[in-house]
C-alpha cells in the first residue's frame, strides 16, 4: 500500500490545501504504480502544534519562521 505522511505546522492549511494535498499525492502514486494504486494509497497529513518541531537541533516556531533572513 503506498502511504505518504505529510508533517506540517498546525493552522498553516486549511481543509481546502489539505484535500489538494491528498488529491495530487494520490495522483502522483496512481502515476507511478497504476490505476490499482489508487483505492490503497493513504495519506496522512498531521498538525505538528507550534513549538514542537525543529530543525538542526533548535526548536522552531510559526513566529521564528515569519521572520526574513535579513531579521
Amino acid at each position: 500500500m503506498p502511504f505518504a505522511n505529510f508533517k506540517v505546522p498546525a493552522g498553516t492549511l486549511d481543509e481546502k490545501q489539505k484535500e489538494e494535498i491528498v488529491t495530487r499525492t494520490t495522483e502522483l502514486y496512481v502515476e507511478i504504480y497504476g490505476e490499482r494504486a489508487r483505492a490503497n494509497t493513504m495519506v496522512l497529513v498531521e498538525e505538528v502544534t507550534d513549538g514542537g518541531w525543529g530543525i538542526g537541533g533548535n526548536v522552531l516556531t510559526l513566529a521564528m519562521l515569519a521572520q526574513s533572513p535579513e531579521n
